[in-house]
C-alpha cells in the first residue's frame, strides 16, 4: 500500500454497513469528512516513528487518517462494542498497526497501558467526558504523552486558552496553561458531524512547558483554583477562608480583595505555595 494511501471504502458506507448511529447517551459525534480528518491528523503530527493515543475513534474516520498519515501505531480506546466491528476492519487493512481497546478511558492508566516510546494524543473526544479525560491528562505527575490534539466545543477550547480577566478564564484555563502551552488550531463546522451537534467544535493542541510557569505543588495548585473559581464572584479573602488567612494572601504578593478571574497562573501558584510553605 503506497504512503498515505486509505484502502477502505467512504465513512457512510461504513457506518450504513454497520447499521451504526451516534447515540447521545456517550456523547457521539461522528465525523465523516475524511478531509477533515486528515487535516487533523497532519495537525498532530509528524506522527512517523510515533505512537499516537485516540480516545472515542467510533467508525474510526480519525483512526483511518492517523494511520494513512504514517503513525507507527493507534491505541485506539472505545467503549461503544458496536463500532469494534468496523475498527477491526481498519486494523485489517493496516495489519499491525492499529490496537483497540474496548473500555472507558477514564478508567485507564496510560502511562502503564502506553509504556515503551513516544507518544502522541489525537481525539474527537466524546463531548460528555472531554473535560473530564484533559483534567486527568493535566493533572497527572509526569505526562505520558508529547502533544494532544483534541476536538473541543469550541466553548471549552476557549476556557482552555482563555487570558486572565474574562468569564471564560478559570480552573480549566489556570491548570492547562501552568504546564502547557494551549493553542487553537481551527473551527470545525457542525455539518462536518452526523447527527450534527448544535455548537461549533474546535481543534486544540497542547504541548508540555520544559518547566510549570511558576514553581508549586500540582495538588496545592488543584485546591487553590478549584476554593478561588468555585466562589469567583466573591473576593480572595473570602472564597481562600478556609485555606489561607487574609496575611498569607498577602505576604503572597496578591491583594485580599481581588477575584479568581484577575489572577494570572504564575499569583495562582504564589498562592499555591504561601498555602504549602516549604519546610
Amino acid at each position: 500500500m503506497p504512503d498515505g494511501a486509505d484502502p477502505l471504502p467512504p465513512l457512510r458506507e461504513v457506518i450504513a454497513a454497520h447499521g451504526l448511529a451516534a447515540k447521545r447517551s456517550l456523547g457521539q459525534n461522528f465525523l465523516l469528512d475524511l478531509n477533515l480528518t486528515r487535516r487533523i491528523a497532519r495537525a498532530a503530527g509528524p506522527l512517523d516513528g510515533m505512537t499516537v493515543y485516540e480516545v472515542g475513534p467510533g467508525p474510526g474516520g480519525l483512526t483511518r487518517a492517523l494511520l494513512a498519515e504514517g503513525a507507527a501505531r493507534v491505541v485506539a480506546v472505545e467503549r461503544d462494542a458496536r463500532c469494534l466491528p468496523a475498527l477491526a476492519e481498519i486494523a485489517d487493512a493496516f495489519p499491525g498497526r492499529l490496537e483497540v481497546i474496548e473500555a472507558d478511558a477514564l478508567a485507564l492508566d496510560e502511562a502503564v497501558l502506553l509504556k515503551g516510546g513516544p507518544v502522541r494524543v489525537a481525539a474527537n473526544l466524546p463531548y460528555n467526558v472531554g473535560t473530564a479525560l484533559l483534567v486527568k491528562w493535566l493533572t497527572a505527575e509526569t505526562f505520558f504523552w508529547r502533544s494532544l490534539t483534541l476536538m473541543f466545543q469550541r466553548e471549552v477550547a476557549e476556557r482552555i486558552v482563555a487570558p486572565p480577566g474574562g468569564k471564560a478564564y478559570g480552573r480549566l484555563s489556570v491548570l492547562a496553561q501552568w504546564r502547557t502551552r494551549a493553542k487553537i488550531l481551527f473551527d470545525v463546522s457542525p455539518r462536518a458531524f452526523t447527527p450534527p451537534p448544535k455548537v461549533t467544535s474546535a481543534i486544540l493542541r497542547l504541548e508540555p512547558l520544559a518547566e510549570p510557569v511558576a514553581p508549586c505543588r500540582l495538588d496545592d495548585l488543584e485546591r487553590i483554583t478549584e476554593a478561588a473559581f468555585g466562589q469567583r464572584r466573591k473576593m480572595l479573602r473570602q472564597s481562600l477562608k478556609p485555606l489561607l488567612p487574609e496575611d498569607a494572601i498577602r505576604d503572597a504578593g496578591i491583594d485580599p480583595t481581588r477575584r479568581a478571574e484577575t489572577l494570572s497562573v504564575a499569583e495562582f501558584a504564589a498562592l499555591a505555595r504561601a498555602y504549602r510553605p516549604s519546610p
